[in-house]
């Protein structure tokens, strides 16, 4: 049986190799229509920031090791222009013709720009691939520029600003909504611009770029703007196949991210799956969902019976040295879906001030009806990464606002206070229910 995954990275290649473990057997082949196929994507903004000197430290693994490991076929430079899945069939762009019998979906996302005139000027970057970020690096090295505009306040936009700024830039950012970090939450909003503005970056909410010149995005002069924002699902190719797209846009898939056509599997950026807290569909792309997908449709591929659990939308991100983290629903989200949701948002030392402890700030929200947890941040440079995993964990395990409030976590002085701020958030939380 050959087993054929359109696209690389993580999760085409977590499909591959779960496929290669279920079944030592399959006729395994992966097309990848760029020049690298496996690459830490959120290491970009270090190496433009300079921290990782060379872009091949970025490299996970090549075409090589997949074949001498793996017995896994990869070819780049393979872009897939159609499929014909009554052939079972792939055309590739050079004209060939590939047959498979079970197939995986793994095309990712871009960054759509259409709609803003001079996205193809020279001066203007994304920041999706190696080659972006090489690119973006030899202009700040070559040219120096002076101001930036980033437009887009998501997870690249701030990483993007913090690396530039590292770099002497002045920045800009520009984001359309209110809010920053996809997180309709105005507090937590409020805490990333004045932690951007601490550190010289101008910020400004409720604004869109529609056009780009060489002086200028928009009304603000800049000689280099960084397209952080417009991010879709590539579904195009899946969508001309009769695959269904779901409600969010992206390829619609049950438990075992399969498709609507039997044998045919989509995974990572391209997929929608399943809300945690909701139930219903959703569309978060992050490495770490790719990653899962990806293993779960390659084992499924392969004749096993895996199924994805869904996705709560943990996240964080660096800025400034502050870590930023969220997971599951805001307020304003969880009222949207229906539930009544009450908050409670404490600020607490995250270690004992006599070890350099310093200021975090962590929120916790439950449902009223059920005292179910419905998500939560955290904010903070003491482990905010590790804050937002326990939350994460409550929210996945439906854990009650009760049961939280009572967890055995470790006290050390290096480490946490001995009420930890997550226990000082569900005790105020449990005052406010």
């Amino acid at each position: 049986m050959a087993l054929v995954v359109i696209g690389g990275v993580a999760a085409g290649l977590s499909a591959a190799a779960r496929a290669r473990r279920i079944d030592a057997r399959l006729e395994i082949l992966v097309l990848e229509k760029g020049p690298v196929i496996s690459y830490g994507a959120c290491g970009l903004p270090y190496y433009v920031e300079g921290l990782v000197r060379d872009s091949r430290q970025l490299i996970v693994y090549t075409p090589e090791y997949f074949r001498k490991e793996r017995n896994i076929e990869v070819r780049t430079g393979a872009r897939v222009v159609s499929i014909s899945h009554p052939r079972r069939e792939l055309a590739l762009e050079s004209g060939e013709r590939v047959a498979y019998d079970r197939l995986v979906i793994a095309t990712g996302a871009r960054c759509d720009h259409a709609a803003i005139a001079g996205a193809s000027l020279p001066h203007v970057f994304t920041l999706h691939t190696i080659e972006d970020a090489e690119r973006m690096r030899r202009f700040i090295e070559e040219k120096r520029p002076n101001h930036a505009v980033v437009v887009g306040a998501g997870y690249i936009g701030m990483e993007a600003a913090d690396a530039l700024r590292r770099n002497g830039v002045r920045v800009t950012v520009v984001e359309g909504s209110r809010h920053a970090l996809l997180r309709d939450d105005d507090e937590f909003t409020a805490a990333v611009v004045r932690q951007l503005e601490a550190h010289r970056v101008e910020v400004r909410l409720g604004t869109r770029i529609h056009s780009l010149e060489p002086d200028r995005a928009g009304d603000i002069p800049c000689d280099m703007v960084v397209l952080a924002a417009g991010l879709r699902p590539n579904t195009e190719l899946a969508a001309h196949a009769g695959i269904e797209l779901g409600r969010t846009g992206a390829i619609a898939t049950d438990e075992r991210m399969e498709t609507n056509l039997r044998g045919v599997f989509a995974a990572g950026d391209c997929a929608e799956t399943t809300h945690v807290v909701t139930g219903r569909p959703a569309w978060i792309p992050l490495g770490t969902t790719a990653n899962k997908t990806g293993r779960v449709a390659g084992a499924n591929a392969a004749g096993a019976r895996s199924r994805f659990p869904g996705v709560a939308g943990t996240s964080i991100v660096g800025i400034f040295g502050m870590g930023f983290a969220t997971t599951g629903l805001s307020v304003a989200e969880a009222r949207r879906e229906g539930f009544t949701p009450v908050a409670a948002r404490i600020e607490a030392l995250g270690r004992p001030r006599y070890h350099g402890g310093t200021k975090t700030t962590v929120e916790l929200i439950a449902d009223r009806a059920t005292r179910r947890i419905l998500g939560g941040s955290a904010i903070g440079e003491d482990g905010a990464g590790g804050r937002i995993n326990v939350i994460a964990t409550a929210v996945q395990a439906r854990m009650r606002v009760d049961e939280f409030e009572q967890l055995d976590l470790a006290y050390s002085p290096p480490f946490a206070t001995v009420w930890d701020p997550l226990l000082v958030a569900a005790q105020q939380l449990m005052k406010e229910l």
